[in-house]
């Protein structure tokens, strides 16, 4: 098998209204913008201060990577075809774009896991946290994270790759995404959807539900501590499920669909991989004392240096 005659798909975007292309190329330039930048900030303010020798910053700067990856692998290609005429991309081109937007997105999963067991350890076990959260087992989670990711990735790849496309060669989608690719195939794919479904969409929903659990445990704990330690704790979790909550919840409309609604899909797609990554920095700063602290050192000893 293979994929036959066809050798590049026409995506054909977001929407189809033209008036509104030229509003939101802005809109999304400038939401890329951000995010590049607020990312960054966070990750080389984290690198540049003493924030990096704790758990919790040291998973939150692989976050900020992996989001400035992830959208990188669909923001500059969803930006240039509001304004091209041609809105075409070669199979190679578009199984790589798949591949890179599974990786980096199961990997930003699989560090949410990472980060939420950071947490139920420094509050629920806060006697024993730097023992079971040493430097070397923060390696260990990322790159658990970063392998589980790759198994993900490849597995979608390695079906995409074997069956046949024969025409038509138009996704209705802004990005190379399993779903529409398996509606293009010129086989019956019900088998291979449903086994996504089962995978990919009751991992995400596991996933999802795990996470909650874990913080309502740490919730629950937080009953027996201080005010001022209630506070803390209280505050950083708050920023995480938030943060969680913005990612899962489209991505677990995306991947367990109820109905066959590929705009809602695509909507639903928007958010986490344009929406959330560009509201992470802001989340994790703007509620964040320990960051804020940081950056004002970070960035004004910097600025200190270039008076002197």
């Amino acid at each position: 098998m293979g994929h036959e005659n066809i050798t590049e798909f026409i995506l054909l975007g977001l929407f189809s209204n033209e008036d509104m292309k030229a509003t939101c190329f802005v809109l999304f330039s400038l939401c890329y913008l951000a995010i590049l930048s607020g990312n960054l900030l966070i990750l080389l303010t984290i690198k540049g201060s003493h924030l990096s020798e704790q758990p919790m910053y040291f998973f939150l700067s692989y976050l900020s990577f992996m989001d400035i990856c992830f959208t990188s692998t669909v923001a500059p290609k969803l930006i240039m075809d509001l304004l091209a005429k041609q809105k075409t991309i070669s199979y190679n081109s578009c199984i790589a774009q798949m591949f890179y937007a599974h990786f980096f997105g199961a990997t930003e999963i699989f560090i949410f896991v990472a980060m939420a067991y950071d947490r139920y350890a420094a509050i629920c076990r806060p006697l024993h946290y730097m023992v079971i959260m040493s430097r070397q087992v923060c390696y260990v989670l990322v790159m658990a994270s970063i392998i589980g990711a790759f198994i993900h990735s490849i597995l979608h790849v390695l079906i995409i790759i074997k069956l046949p496309f024969c025409g038509p060669s138009q996704i209705d989608h802004y990005f190379c995404d399993i779903f529409p690719l398996l509606k293009l195939a010129c086989t019956d794919t019900s088998l291979l959807v449903t086994a996504i479904i089962t995978t990919t969409g009751v991992l995400s929903i596991l996933t999802f539900v795990a996470l909650v659990i874990s913080y309502i445990i740490i919730l629950s704990t937080l009953r027996t501590r201080s005010s001022k330690g209630r506070r803390k704790a209280l505050s950083t979790c708050g920023l995480h499920i938030t943060v969680v909550f913005m990612f899962f919840l489209p991505l677990i409309f995306t991947y367990v669909p109820t109905a066959d609604s590929v705009s809602d899909d695509k909507v639903f797609a928007l958010f986490y991989t344009m929406i959330a990554p560009m509201f992470n920095p802001l989340i994790y700063t703007l509620r964040n004392t320990d960051m804020k602290n940081a950056m004002k050192k970070v960035w004004c000893r910097d600025k200190l240096f270039e008076g002197k």
